[in-house]
């Protein structure tokens, strides 16, 4: 049975591609934005696509990886950052703001207690995860648990599209293990953020990260590899991935940790990656191999180097836009080409015309990219994701997936109790059975000294 309807519809890709070709502009001439439009046309059945009420997810969770001296800047503890970014004073507070973004904090397993905001949603797995290199991250359950509530997070936001990103001390590393296990990416690749990095801190990072790979070498189903080497921002990111796709919603991919997410995802369901439009907000060499490796690119490279999130929040306006040349025109009215068509207001305001709404959106971007101090050198568009792939049409028979449909086939692939671990909404407290740092084993702390 297939969790997610692919968006494979040669009839209404040849629509979408005669109604861009009405605008009167050589092929190509539109650059990455046609493809983004043709990729929301897809997903939405429609020949008139409108984004409602966009969400920006950053899912947040600490590493027991990290006891083994992982190096962290002043101020970029796990629980500092949540703090920072609930309370508006990180960049990409103040760009979701700006942008339209409704933006939520997850605390999957953040080490310490954070007090409640309405920016803030509590789905505390555990606190934090153990060492990698030691034991598995997590159990199977927990990783159930993740899962299982990240779709009840995907099932409940509102709108139609929802920006992933992870962060957390470990949480780079932790997604390169997951991936070098899923892909064909060396791990050195994964981990090393470029030619400036101190060869010193490399070999020590490597050397805790093959251990850890050799722990567990024999582990490569992709739910037993994210709880062998994952975070909990990794599992509720998967969640939240395969609900929102299963609801045919756009999903913006920013950072390592989402890669890492949408990778597993794709092996539970792979049409997922149809649903995706890929993002960055680090110039980290390991993104570079991590797109590759999903065969994608990044919509907009400003050369940014914060938080994973902020490039979510400046490609969101170039996906609006790219999806204005469909839906902000005068020609015929649209006949629809499926469901009922979404009550949503226009893409861009009306009366406004295709190529003014771009040099809007435009204006924005720029003054958007000024306020994080963009580099000048700016990387420019890059091509967006690849195409939808080539394969069979779905059965006509299978129904949109909900979270309980969903971890019922999950359950069915992977032993366990996936439904029983999901953490009420507003506890702290880890699910039943799950292990914290107070009651790990012996030798085998979960988070380092100073973040419990």
């Amino acid at each position: 049975m297939s969790l997610i309807a692919e968006t494979t519809n040669p009839l209404l890709l040849q629509a979408l591609q005669a109604k861009l070709q009405k605008r009167g502009q050589p092929e190509g001439a539109m650059g990455s934005l046609a493809p983004v439009a043709l990729r929301l046309g897809l997903i939405q059945h429609s020949m008139k696509p409108r984004i409602v009420a966009p969400q920006l997810l950053i899912c947040a969770a600490d590493h027991g990886l990290a006891v083994d001296g992982l190096h962290v800047a002043p101020g970029h503890q796990t629980d500092e950052l949540v703090r920072s970014i609930v309370s508006g004073q990180a960049p990409v507070s103040a760009l979701a703001r700006h942008a339209g973004l409704a933006l939520t904090v997850v605390d999957c397993g953040v080490a310490s207690r954070i007090a409640p905001h309405d920016r803030l949603l509590l789905r505390k797995i555990a606190h934090g995860t153990r060492n990698a290199r030691v034991s598995p991250a997590m159990s199977l359950d927990q990783a159930h648990a993740a899962i299982r509530a990240g779709m009840e997070i995907g099932d409940s936001l509102k709108g139609n599209l929802v920006a992933c990103a992870g962060l957390g001390v470990g949480s780079i590393e932790s997604a390169a293990l997951v991936l070098s296990r899923l892909t064909e990416v060396p791990l050195r690749d994964l981990v090393s953020s470029g030619p400036d990095m101190n060869p010193e801190m490399l070999a020590h990072l490597m050397g805790l990260l093959q251990h850890a790979q050799a722990r567990h070498r024999d582990v490569t189903d992709p739910v037993e590899v994210l709880a062998a080497f994952g975070g909990f921002e990794t599992g509720v990111m998967v969640g939240v991935m395969l609900v929102a796709a299963s609801k045919r919603h756009l999903i913006l991919v920013d950072g390592l940790a989402a890669c890492a997410a949408l990778k597993v995802a794709s092996m539970i369901a792979p049409a997922v990656t149809d649903y995706c439009v890929f993002c960055r907000s680090s110039g980290h060499e390991a993104l570079d191999h991590s797109l590759l490796a999903l065969q994608a690119s990044a919509l907009l490279d400003l050369g940014l180097n914060t938080l994973d999130g902020t490039g979510a929040c400046l490609s969101w306006l170039l996906v609006r836009v790219a999806g204005a040349l469909l839906s902000d025109t005068e020609t015929e009215p649209d006949r629809p080409h499926g469901p009922a068509e979404l009550a949503a207001q226009p893409l861009a305001p009306g009366g406004r015309s295709a190529p003014a709404a771009v040099a809007a959106a435009a204006a924005s971007l720029a003054s958007l990219a000024a306020a994080v101090g963009a580099a000048s050198d700016s990387g420019g568009l890059l091509p967006a994701a690849v195409a939808p792939r080539s394969r069979p049409a779905p059965d006509a028979d299978v129904p949109v997936s909900v979270p309980e449909q969903a971890m019922n086939l999950l359950s069915q692939r992977w032993p366990g109790d996936p439904g029983a671990a999901a953490p009420d909404r507003a506890s702290f407290e880890p699910p039943s059975g799950a292990k914290t740092h107070d009651d790990a084993e012996d030798g085998n702390p979960t988070v380092p000294d100073g973040l419990g």
